[in-house]
């Protein structure tokens, strides 16, 4: 593979797996992007532009991603509107760019023999009791619980159609969250790092027990790079790094970077339908294609995503006041 399409590639995981391929290979990327607010070009403009070029445009847009999917060697497949207080609010966009850009993007897929790799989460799969020893693996049926979630199950579906049904040459990841620069301020970490930087207090939904498993975007970047290769055709991977932690572990932890008190948060009215446990078994790709995370130690991964917007306020200092005022009309 000398040419990839990385769709939403100027997102947050998106432009750090664009970083990764500029960083250890030597593939030219094209990036097609809409550039809806939760994207960046920042995030792509140090990048070399004999290695990366910037296409903006709708996966949903048969005319721009017939011809484009075409130029490439491989697809990988990041663009998903994917905030779930964003869902709840007003589902439509969530129906559109995950259910009929991915339907999009597998018919161009289709009509070149291009290989495609699917992005997911690990929400698809809905969520664990908190004392539950079980973890989620490619075997756990779904059972989405918010509009982002269900059309992320919904996308899954269809490339395993397409797969089935049309022979495209497709693999699925379902990753647990992701930490790491160039994240929107409007998720759970960043939230509450820029918070602590401005001088104000992190937000905890309820009472922040809720329980994530928490994964490096390097570490994911690395994941998916090897599934594209080794993978085999038809299956799902689950990529998580054994990084269970609370919401409330977490925030202790950024508050503790910062030499704050570990209680100086606020608690604000939880999410509806707010999952309480997500946990990843990463045995089959550690085991079928020999990945392993380099980011063990959360609280060093930590460390150095806070370092990073402790850097880059220029970056996200715009959107942080419309953010907090968003929250704060739900009273979170």
């Amino acid at each position: 593979m000398r040419r990839i399409l990385v769709t939403g590639g100027a997102g947050f995981i998106g432009s750090n797996f664009v970083q990764y391929l500029v960083d250890h290979t030597d593939v030219a990327v094209t990036v097609l992007d809409k550039l809806t607010y939760a994207a960046s070009r920042e995030s792509l403009a140090a990048l070399p532009a004999d290695r990366v070029r910037l296409v903006v445009g709708d996966i949903a847009d048969a005319a721009v991603v017939t011809p484009l999917v075409g130029e490439h060697d491989a697809v990988v497949h990041y663009a998903a509107e994917s905030h779930n207080d964003n869902s709840l609010a007003d589902p439509s966009p969530f129906v559109q760019t995950n259910l009929v850009g991915t339907f999009t993007l597998l018919e161009a897929a289709r009509a070149t023999g291009v290989r495609f790799h699917h992005i997911s989460t690990d929400e698809v799969y809905g969520d664990l009791e908190l004392d539950d020893p079980e973890r989620f693996t490619e075997a756990t049926p779904y059972n989405p619980s918010s509009p982002y979630s269900s059309t992320k199950a919904g996308s899954d579906l269809l490339v395993r159609a397409w797969v089935r049904s049309f022979g495209v040459q497709a693999t699925i990841s379902n990753c647990s969250n992701n930490y790491g620069p160039w994240q929107h301020v409007e998720k759970f970490i960043p939230r509450q790092v820029t918070n602590v930087i401005d001088g104000g207090r992190p937000k905890l939904y309820g009472a922040g027990q809720n329980v994530r498993d928490w994964i490096h975007a390097d570490d994911h970047s690395s994941a998916v790079w090897t599934i594209l290769n080794q993978g085999r055709i038809g299956e799902t991977y689950l990529i998580g790094a054994d990084g269970e932690l609370s919401n409330l572990d977490v925030v202790r932890m950024i508050l503790r970077h910062f030499g704050r008190p570990e209680d100086d948060f606020d608690h604000v009215t939880d999410r509806a339908g707010h999952d309480l446990r997500y946990a990843i078994d990463s045995t089959k790709l550690r085991t079928e294609l020999g990945w392993k995370p380099e980011y063990g130690d959360f609280a060093a991964g930590l460390a150095r995503t806070i370092e990073w917007y402790e850097q880059h306020r220029d970056w996200w200092g715009p959107h942080k006041a419309a953010v907090e005022a968003s929250y704060a009309a739900r009273g979170q």
